[in-house]
């Protein structure tokens, strides 16, 4: 093929890299570079051969490659990842070289030197979905190879990805694991978030206690709302002076997001950057910079905190409802329902208020006790009244309250919830005559 020629195939694509090789190399330039040598020599390249495959180009911590058949791929991703595992079982947990791998099948242009298009693309952000060891295809990949393959497959719903303009259908692979591999643990229903150490950047040993200090004290605050599991302070303080892979650290401490920042001081003055960041993604979800005097070391850790907490809240609310959205019907939890049937409330339509209604009352259906699903429900009945909506004012406002207090009874705390324990003592007064609904 001559230089500048392209030509169009059907390919099935694997993409692959490896997990935390940032660390890696921070902790061990040469051990790391020698043990990735010898897993493309010894396990990557012959079993790509063996499969029919070709590498077209290393990425530095990873490779593409591409097949003539499905199933060649999905096969030869198995027997890597089953041959790694194998070589990583006598290996320090912190040091095994663990790859991601995705496959994907599609169109794709080829010249003398590359393959390009969407497919590869799309390729590249499936393996970004693996857990470290582990495969995930597309959906034109399962409807190929499940019925041809003596492995099972995890359907993970539609997921939205960078750079790809629709979701797209993502399943995992399950791999037979070693019993002395610990599993990761199962994310929780409802959105969960890790607190990190923060760094200290000015080589001052009395920074490092006002930078633990305001970790404590966000981890503390964002502990107080019931609808957020938060990882205790002594488990992400495991993570104290490491260096951090985000998607690693979020897969061993089970969460969905993560938060990391730094503190810099000079002089009476100090800065502090912190961000939170998708676990599963790597994508960043919000990041802020904080400059302050520091006359009083107590108020500037009170107005951070507030100021990060306030800031993350509506953005992992956001996030998560961003994710629920890519989720089919059948695989949603009670906080999926919770916080879509929450953005069709908010966009204060006729046509969205009935159908947050319509998708709290399924919820309900399934979770009859999730405090978020009654309290969403009950703003959805307040709003139609307040804006002209409903049919039968009365009855939408008696539901409504019924919904406040059963919500209020089953956790007074919730910082989602519409009302507080107030709510009990009101006497023959239907909710907003005279409150104000909280927003």
């Amino acid at each position: 093929m001559e230089p500048g020629d392209t030509t169009r195939r059907l390919a099935a694509i694997l993409a692959a890299d490896v997990a935390g090789y940032t660390r890696l190399m921070g902790a061990d330039e040469e051990a790391t570079i020698a043990a990735w040598w010898a897993a493309r020599r010894d396990v990557i390249d012959p079993r790509i051969a063996d499969h029919h495959g070709r590498i077209v180009k290393h990425t530095g911590d990873g490779f593409l490659a591409e097949f003539g058949t499905v199933l060649d791929a999905v096969q030869c991703a198995v027997a890597i990842q089953t041959e790694l595992a194998d070589r990583n079982a006598d290996v320090a947990a912190d040091r095994r070289m663990d790859f991601r791998i995705g496959v994907n099948l599609g169109d794709i242009v080829v010249d003398a030197e590359d393959i390009y298009g969407d497919e590869v693309n799309i390729a590249a952000r499936i393996e970004s979905l693996a857990e470290p060891g582990g495969i995930c295809v597309s959906g034109n990949v399962y409807n190929q190879v499940h019925k041809r393959i003596d492995f099972t497959f995890e359907d993970l719903g539609k997921q939205t990805v960078k750079n790809v303009s629709e979701p797209i259908r993502v399943y995992r692979v399950t791999l037979a694991r070693s019993p002395t591999v610990d599993a990761p643990p199962p994310l929780p229903d409802k959105p969960s978030i890790a607190v990190l150490p923060f760094t200290e950047m000015s080589g001052d040993p009395d920074q490092t206690y006002f930078a633990d200090g305001i970790v404590e004290d966000i981890i503390t605050e964002l502990s107080k709302h019931s609808w957020l599991l938060v990882i205790a302070r002594n488990t992400t303080f495991t993570f104290k002076g490491a260096s951090v892979d985000i998607k690693e650290a979020g897969r061993q401490l089970g969460v969905r997001y993560v938060m990391e920042g730094s503190i810099r001081k000079a002089g009476n003055r100090v800065r502090i950057t912190a961000h939170l960041d998708d676990a599963q993604s790597g994508a960043h979800v919000w990041a802020e910079r904080y400059d302050r005097e520091l006359a009083d070391v107590f108020a500037v850790q009170d107005e951070i905190t507030q100021n990060v907490v306030g800031a993350i809240q509506p953005r992992l609310i956001s996030a998560e409802a961003e994710r629920a959205w890519g989720k089919p019907p059948e695989s949603m939890a009670a906080w999926d329902y919770a916080v879509r049937g929450r953005w069709h409330v908010l966009r204060l339509t006729k046509e969205d208020n009935a159908k947050a209604q319509r998708l709290l009352r399924e919820g309900l259906e399934h979770y009859p006790d999730n405090v978020q699903v009654l309290a969403f429900l009950s703003y959805s009945l307040i709003a139609g009244v307040i804006f002209g909506w409903s049919t039968d004012p009365l009855a939408w406002l008696t539901e409504a309250r019924e919904l406040a207090v059963r919500a209020a009874n089953l956790d007074e705390n919730d910082g989602l919830g519409p009302v507080r324990a107030r709510t009990r003592s009101v006497h023959g007064k239907a909710p907003g005559q005279g409150d104000r609904p909280v927003q």
